[in-house]
């Protein structure tokens, strides 16, 4: 089974990739989502969270307050190294479960959406790497619907990320997501052409 990492920063689009490979019934995990389900109430990293950062970042219910820890996390280089540290361990090994489980089911491949791919090193398990890139503009517009924050923290996060070189230097695709669906499905479908065409996997 191939082992697909899809990376890029906030914004790109990286989840409309992903529905356009499931077309082709190849399968995949959001990292960000595995991140929340590893931070629920009880679970043991965000029990080392809380160790760290104090109760500062719990809602009243115990559960996560996910927009004050960010707050101070981004803002604070070692804090904000910790909170990755600490939830890359936890986060990769939900995926590597899921990938055995996508192996055992018999899949050509299967993709791990993973902005912070590079970060946690989990590029090194992966057969290939595919980036997403997008305007900036594109970029805060789209935070800025999703997740209903200030334009203020949109900009810090965007600060803390690396840029379209970066990841370009480093994948063996690049997706560009300027708005076009249509753009994005031919991206996607020229990648999957190329990986698993009929010539290549024999």
């Amino acid at each position: 089974m191939v082992i697909i990492g899809l990376t890029g920063g906030s914004g790109v689009g990286k989840g409309c990739v992903c529905r356009e490979f499931l077309k082709y019934n190849i399968n995949s995990i959001d990292t960000d989502q595995t991140a929340r389900q590893v931070c629920d109430k009880g679970k043991p990293c965000l029990n080392e969270l809380v160790t760290y950062f104090g109760n500062v970042i719990l809602n009243d219910d115990g559960t996560l307050n996910r927009k004050q820890l960010a707050s101070i996390a981004f803002a604070d280089k070692d804090k904000h190294a910790f909170l990755n540290k600490t939830t890359h361990y936890y986060i990769l090994n939900e995926a590597r479960a899921w990938l055995n489980t996508q192996r055992a089911e018999g899949h050509i491949a299967a993709i791990v959406d993973a902005p912070l791919l590079f970060e946690s090193s989990f590029d090194k398990e992966c057969d290939v790497i595919i980036s997403v890139t997008a305007p900036r503009e594109k970029r805060i517009e789209r935070l800025l619907i999703r997740d209903n924050i200030p334009l203020e923290a949109i900009e810090l996060r965007l600060s803390k990320q690396w840029n379209d070189e970066f990841y370009t230097e480093k994948s063996n695709f690049v997706i560009q997501n300027n708005g076009s669906l249509e753009e994005v499905a031919e991206q996607v479908k020229k990648i999957y052409n190329q990986l698993f065409s009929s010539s290549n996997m024999e």
